[in-house]
């Protein structure tokens, strides 16, 4: 039995703006019945660019249905920028908070207020995958939304990040893909001298940086990228394809790839070509 506060009780038991709006402005469906939750938002705005009515319909979890209430109750008179600023965080204090293992349900609310005004902006229906390069594949979640929930959640582990938005829930192929984007969004707001990574981190740090920032562009001229070892700040690897023989490789190997990793990963990273 989960440990809800007296607010999500509430909002569970008596939610508040289900339904439909007539002619919505905007509408977002996010989640699916496969993976276990699944929401519908729809928005109407007033004359003077107000969100005036805002109603849902969900299947999940009593954390789903008292996500959704109070993010409609959230977002009723508010202009749409200041609709985007809600986080889920900000959800789940409005509820008191939520068990860790449900706070991906407030993730879900804050994607269909997205997809609703995606929608009402563009006319289009949202497809997060546009959004970045889907990571987790049980539940399809991108490397976009991995990082905006590790940014807002203050994510370290990736246990977190599961209970966050279920990303490495499934199969798990993806937790060493998962393990590296963390460390690099902490890298990202922490001096690396203060926050020193083991050489697993590393190596998934690298891993993640050449699949993301390197590997695309030498595709684009038929190359490719193998990383063959990593033995302290050495990185040895190995072109592919037109990359092999290539007589720039070495500018490549310096300016592209070892650039990259510099700013990404170390500024004591030497990177090595392996015939």
């Amino acid at each position: 039995m989960w440990d809800y506060t007296d607010k999500v009780n509430e909002h569970f038991r008596n939610p508040h703006n289900v339904g439909k709006v007539e002619d919505p402005s905007g509408v977002g469906e996010v989640g699916s019945l496969a993976c276990g939750d699944a929401l519908k938002l729809m928005f109407k705005l007033d004359d003077e660019g107000r969100i005036s009515e805002a109603k849902f319909q969900t299947f999940g979890c009593a954390s789903a249905i008292a996500s959704s209430s109070a993010l409609t109750d959230m977002i009723l008179g508010k202009t749409l920028k200041e609709a985007e600023e809600i986080t889920n965080k900000d959800i789940a204090d409005y509820l008191g908070g939520l068990p860790k293992q449900k706070v991906h349900c407030s993730v879900m609310g804050r994607e269909a207020l997205e997809a609703a005004i995606y929608n009402y902006r563009t006319g289009e229906k949202w497809d997060k995958a546009l959004e970045g390069e889907v990571v987790c594949h049980c539940f399809g979640v991108t490397d976009k939304e991995i990082e905006k929930v590790v940014r807002e959640n203050h994510v370290t582990t990736v246990e977190q990040l599961t209970d966050a938005c279920k990303a490495g829930g499934g199969c798990g192929n993806c937790i060493p893909q998962l393990e590296a984007i963390i460390t690099r969004m902490n890298a990202d707001d922490v001096p690396s001298e203060e926050k020193p990574m083991t050489n697993l981190q590393k190596i998934h740090l690298i891993e993640d940086v050449i699949d993301r920032e390197i590997r695309p562009a030498l595709r684009q001229d038929g190359g490719d990228l193998e990383l063959v070892d990593v033995a302290g700040d050495t990185v040895k690897v190995r072109f592919r394809g037109a990359c092999a023989g290539c007589v720039v490789s070495q500018v490549t190997l310096k300016d592209v790839v070892e650039a990259r990793l510099k700013d990404n990963v170390s500024q004591n990273i030497i990177v090595e070509e392996v015939k």
